[in-house]
């Protein structure tokens, strides 16, 4: 796909609609205790907010995939998009716990359906030497979201004395959204017929992404999720106990150095090899999460300051992790458009693109699923930082792991060629 114009308007479309899901998604992330508060809900009630989202979102990744290819992309990324703004614009009107849960389970699809759509449209636009890029800015337009929206959230739930009208704004954005890709962009005439998911199962590069994605799994889950808890946990449970403003800054540094990095390096991989990106990113990222529990060791060995303006009282730890959540974030951000191109690369050869991405988001989910039980336990019974171990062994194992099946069955050059 060429430069011109045109595909311009059609990539900022797709950005477009990354950035009303990711802004969706984390405002809700965001207004959750609010609405439990509200609605009396707690236990497993506030646990199943969570599980039914997961479920949903597994449940429907494959008819979602193969719809996509056998179908218009388009048409079915206008279908969840239409069913965004009722979903967003229903939470504001819900006023019991089945209600809520029953509304979650759709933001679910809603979600799966756009990320399904939106990067199977971009890999087929972008032509393959730049499709890791295109693939990056998508994923920086969702990283802005998830910043803007985690901040944001708060406020104007505060502004407008309730969650309605903020849920009201967001339907509003899907509604400009789903008016933009009906108007912008153009239909989608690839057809895969059969079912992508059986032959893509089986092809060799695909099984040796997914030698690293599922064992990255554990390593994402955990470090990204038990960062703010390690900040504004209990100090007496092993936690820092920063206050939330303090938690919320380490929390998006890692989103912040992901959104402005993955255009640059998504096109250092188009050029330079993805595999290579891949495999480093995913060890460097391994490195740093075990360096997270040693921050306060750090910081008082350099003195760092223990108050900053705005931010309040924290400790000298500070300073370290939120410089640490920033290599986390420069890490993942040479790893994943490069990985993404790589998925993308195998289903825009006429495999089914939405497939192949399927099929990196199953992979995804039991590591994805088992590994906050497994933080939970570790954090109660050995204590914080063996979570940040355990999650930075997964990540060095899977890029060695990677390295080994790339050698053994791609040959020694695979690294640099793929």
């Amino acid at each position: 796909m060429s430069d011109s114009e045109p595909s311009r308007l059609q990539f900022w479309t797709l950005y477009l609609s990354r950035f009303a899901g990711g802004f969706g998604s984390i405002a809700l992330v965001v207004l959750f205790p609010k609405l439990a508060a509200t609605l009396g809900i707690e236990g497993v009630g506030a646990g199943l907010f969570y599980t039914v989202f997961t479920l949903a979102q597994t449940v429907m990744v494959v008819p979602l995939a193969w719809a996509g290819d056998r179908y218009d992309k388009r048409i079915v990324l206008l279908g969840t998009l239409f069913v965004g703004i009722a979903t967003y614009a229903a939470f504001g009107f819900v006023t019991t716990e089945p209600g809520l849960l029953a509304v979650r389970a759709a933001q679910g699809i809603v979600f799966t359906g756009m990320g399904l759509m939106t990067l199977g449209l971009v890999g087929e636009l972008a032509a393959r030497g730049t499709r890791a890029n295109r693939i990056g800015r998508a994923n920086a337009a969702a990283f802005a979201a998830s910043i803007l929206g985690g901040l944001s959230a708060g406020y104007l739930y505060d502004f407008f004395g309730g969650a309605r009208e903020v849920f009201l704004l967001i339907s509003g954005l899907y509604v400009l959204t789903f008016g933009a890709t009906a108007m912008l962009l153009s239909a989608d005439d690839t057809r895969i017929s059969g079912f992508p998911f059986a032959d893509l199962a089986v092809n060799r590069r695909i099984l040796t992404l997914t030698s690293f994605r599922a064992q990255y799994a554990v390593a994402v889950t955990l470090v990204r999720n038990w960062i703010p808890f390690f900040a504004g946990y209990a100090a007496v449970n092993g936690g820092l106990a920063y206050p939330a403003f303090a938690v919320a800054v380490i929390t998006v540094s890692e989103k912040f150095t992901n959104m402005v990095l993955q255009p640059l390096t998504g096109r250092l991989s188009d050029s330079a090899g993805r595999a290579l990106f891949v495999f480093a990113g995913g060890g460097a990222y391994g490195l740093v999460a075990i360096v997270v529990p040693f921050t306060p060791r750090v910081g008082s060995a350099l003195g760092l300051p223990e108050s900053y303006p705005i931010v309040g009282a924290v400790s000298a730890a500070f300073l370290p992790l939120v410089a640490l959540n920033c290599g986390l974030g420069i890490a993942d951000s040479f790893r994943e458009p490069a990985s993404m191109a790589l998925f993308a690369d195998e289903g825009s050869d006429g495999d089914g693109v939405a497939s192949s991405f399927g099929i990196r988001e199953l992979v995804w989910r039991p590591g994805s699923v088992i590994a906050p039980v497994v933080g939970g336990w570790l954090m109660g019974n050995v204590g914080m930082g063996s979570v940040f171990y355990l999650g930075g062994g997964f990540a060095v194992l899977g890029a060695l792991t990677f390295l080994g099946v790339l050698w053994r069955f791609h040959g020694a050059n695979a690294l640099g060629e793929w």
